[in-house]
């Protein structure tokens, strides 16, 4: 577990006077999770990147959701030394050299940006023999839900598969069971909560009981199931009267259209979701990194799965024993839409909100990062004691985030207030000062906020140091793939 401090760039007073000071990042800050806030060219992915990337060398386990596309570039042209790193993703037929070369070749522009990259590290005290220390400490799988390329997969898993959970953990095994069947449903378009819908319960009863007799427990075999119960009563009614037989042959007919579909074929494929697998210590000492990738599906879908991912990465949380320390982190690049105020309630929303509630005491933090924070539910982002700040290009953006920070900005930074009066609150002493600061950042400065008091604590200015990887921006399908086969 993560106790080392993180050198992550250089810091200065929020008021830009002064010279620039090393800022090293201590990881328990993350343990209470971190916002990163900016427009489009504010810096936002290399922050990010800079973040991970120190995860990955401090041995922090990392589970990526990725909207975007771009979180692969982690580790990218880091697994060859010098230009060869670069050539394997390089397009030939779409070449632009980043020293304005008249005509680039691919081995002209990967000895560009070797040189480049080299260049930036340097102010860092930073060299390839880093980037290439990077590569050999990551184990990098990236998931790509709903397609072959890359890594299917199997978000029923917690339904068809058989797991040990249902001897060793039958509440975490119960919870896996009620995300997947919720995705069912909700791909049937109909109510898919598992305490008020009837179709939930009566699948939930048949599944349970099939598992726990050790049964296969794949769709087929509850459509068989719904049209011959295996059992006579649910509660204090029988299965007639709790779901009549019309109403079952429908649901049967329901599931059977959607597993006759090629489409959802896919969704049945590939390794099985289990986060707490995923992120568990390796043999080889490399730290586990696991990627789900959801760029390529369409907005249901990726809050579908994102939702599944996100249930079990509570339902491993609550298995954890307490610590004060960082035990692994979820980094979740653009959560626009998917963390948004009440009414609105996406499969992604509710286990969000528990984690950011209850991941500090088992040491999980979350680490969050959008351009657009008007759409965030600020009061699940209240338990956030981390916050970076890029350049937002609208005044409702800013008023939103001075109106998250500057009630939490620590009392002693207040000024005297004249006359003998009473001293001005801390959001009026600090408030204006914070806006301006956003409004007027340039590309790659970030306000820093820290809600711990101490020693580099408050509110800052922070320039985060050069990626080690290649910032070559959204991989394509098949690029994913390579990149798994690199990692």
């Amino acid at each position: 577990m993560a106790r080392t401090p993180w050198p992550i760039g250089a810091q200065r007073p929020l008021d830009g006077a002064g010279a620039l000071t090393s800022f090293a990042l201590r990881p328990e800050d993350l343990r209470t999770h971190g916002v990163v806030l900016g427009m489009t060219g504010s810096g936002k992915t290399g922050l990010l990147m800079v973040l991970m990337e120190e995860a990955v060398r401090a041995g922090v386990p990392l589970l990526v959701l990725d909207v975007k596309g771009d979180m692969a570039n982690l580790g990218l042209a880091c697994d060859r030394p010098g230009p060869q790193g670069f050539v394997p993703w390089l397009d030939p037929t779409d070449l632009e050299s980043p020293d304005n070369t008249v005509t680039p070749t691919v081995d002209s522009v990967a000895q560009a940006l070797d040189s480049q990259r080299t260049r930036g590290l340097i102010p860092w005290s930073l060299s390839p023999a880093d980037c290439a220390a990077l590569n050999d400490s990551l184990a990098l799988r990236v998931l790509t839900p709903g397609a072959r390329h890359g890594s299917p997969l199997h978000l029923l898993s917690g339904l068809e598969r058989p797991s040990t959970r249902w001897s060793t953990d039958p509440d975490a095994a119960q919870s896996a069971l009620a995300s997947a069947l919720s995705m069912v449903l909700r791909r049937l378009r109909l109510d898919s909560d598992p305490t008020s819908s009837r179709a939930h319960v009566l699948l939930s009863a048949f599944a349970t009981r099939r598992h726990q007799a050790g049964e296969p427990c794949r769709l087929e075999d509850l459509v068989q199931d719904l049209e011959a119960p295996p059992i006579e009563e649910l509660g204090a009614l029988s299965v007639d009267e709790f779901v009549s037989k019309p109403q079952r042959a429908e649901l049967a007919a329901s599931l059977n259209t959607l597993l006759a579909s090629p489409s959802f074929a896919v969704w049945r494929e590939g390794c099985a979701l289990d986060v707490g697998q995923w992120l568990a210590k390796r043999s080889d000492g490399r730290t586990p990194v696991t990627l789900v990738s959801v760029a390529h599906l369409d907005d249901d879908d990726r809050a579908a799965v994102l939702g599944l991912v996100l249930d079990d990465t509570l339902s491993w949380v609550r298995t954890l024993s307490g610590t004060t320390a960082l035990r692994a982190l979820v980094v979740f690049d653009e959560v626009y839409g998917y963390l948004p105020p009440h009414p609105a309630n996406p499969p992604t929303r509710k286990p969000l909100v528990s984690l950011m509630k209850q991941g500090r005491a088992f040491g999980v933090g979350v680490l969050l990062a959008t351009q657009n924070p008007m759409d965030l539910d600020y009061r699940a982002l209240s338990n956030a004691g981390l916050w970076f700040v890029g350049r937002l290009q609208t005044d409702a953006d800013r008023e939103r985030v001075v109106e998250a920070i500057a009630p939490s900005t620590p009392r002693r930074a207040r000024p005297k207030a004249r006359g003998g009066g009473r001293d001005p609150s801390p959001e009026a002493s600090v408030a204006p000062t914070l806006a301006d600061r956003v409004k007027s950042l340039a590309s790659r400065w970030f306000v820093l906020h820290t809600a711990r008091e101490g020693e580099g604590r408050g509110l800052g200015l922070l320039r985060p140091r050069e990626a080690l990887s290649w910032l070559k921006g959204p991989l394509t399908l098949r690029e994913l793939a390579r990149r798994n086969g690199a990692g």
